[in-house]
């Protein structure tokens, strides 16, 4: 029996820019088991929203392959959508000013199934109760609720439809840590009750330690490395992956950070060799002139990296 739920395989996107080809992501490669979560981590503009929208299908790829439980997303077919949902960055954004708490949650609903009235309205109550939000919402606008109830809401849509996977796009970034909190353990309670795999994108390490099971660490539309999350942050590998943990304020406190030299280089016009090579405090010669590929450097743990 096959595990695996998602497969991307040589993923590409390139975008034409000032008559230049930038490189946002860069042939990626890995897989999400069923009921696993898969972090991708890394800064600002290294391409992980890109990912994500591509399996999402809301942007084309440049080249490769994604399939979903064997079967290529770019089908398009009704049954793919429904399993396929994605959580955006920003509540405030993401849902429509204009529509009333009810209309937004049923709206997938509405496409996907054909239930009655009365059917639909049962299905509802169960979704707000699912999210933790009272059932008396339903006639309000999404601009009478904060920003956690307003993401709770947004939650509730994606699973509308009960997929197998859902992409959460930086879930938290516009939400203070207390609220961050509560809507974490909604998504782990969600996992297991609805038996869900996530695509998890973030920034922030600690709350990717928290709740992924396999993590990729990101930069300039590479990955760097991928392992389980468990190894990624007991043993990283990857001089980047070692100065992103150090960096973070959950783990300042067990090792002393790295300070990384220069800003990050444009993907317009990237560093030869290595890509992090002119930023790394331990490159050698070979570093600036030849690209290291991703290699299993130990069992099921990856790095692209010449001093491995």
């Amino acid at each position: 029996m096959d595990e695996r739920l998602i497969r991307v395989k040589n993923l590409s996107k390139n975008f034409i820019i000032k008559n230049k080809i930038l490189k946002a992501v860069d042939n990626i490669d890995f897989e999400i088991k069923k009921a696993q979560t898969f972090a991708i981590v890394g800064e600002s503009g290294c391409g992980k929203t890109t990912i994500a929208n591509m399996i999402a299908n809301l942007i084309k790829p440049t080249s490769g392959e994604i399939y979903f439980e064997n079967t290529s997303i770019f089908e398009k077919s009704k049954e793919m959508r429904k399993n396929i949902q994605m959580i955006f960055q920003d509540p405030f954004l993401s849902l429509n000013p204009r529509m009333k708490v009810e209309s937004i949650i049923l709206e997938p609903i509405k496409i996907h199934h054909r239930y009655s009235k009365k059917e639909e309205l049962i299905l509802l109550d169960s979704l707000l109760e699912k999210v933790k939000l009272p059932i008396n919402i339903k006639g309000r606008f999404p601009h009478e609720f904060s920003g956690g109830q307003k993401q709770r809401i947004a939650i509730a849509r994606a699973i509308s439809t009960n997929p197998k996977f859902i992409i959460c796009d930086e879930p938290f970034a516009s939400l203070d840590v207390s609220i961050s909190a509560q809507i974490i353990n909604l998504l782990l309670d969600l996992k297991s009750s609805l038996n869900l795999s996530y695509l998890f994108i973030s920034h922030n390490l600690a709350i990717v330690k928290h709740i992924s099971d396999h993590t990729a660490v990101m930069y300039l539309g590479n990955f760097l490395e991928k392992a389980s999350t468990k190894k990624i942050f007991s043993t990283p590998l990857h001089p980047y992956t070692q100065a992103l943990i150090s960096s973070s304020f959950s783990f300042k406190k067990k090792c002393e950070p790295i300070i990384l030299k220069d800003e990050i280089p444009s993907l317009l016009d990237p560093p030869k060799g290595c890509l992090f090579s002119t930023r790394c405090p331990m490159a050698k010669n070979i570093c600036f002139k030849e690209k290291p590929i991703l290699k299993e450097v130990h069992k099921e743990h990856f790095a692209a990296c010449h001093l491995l």
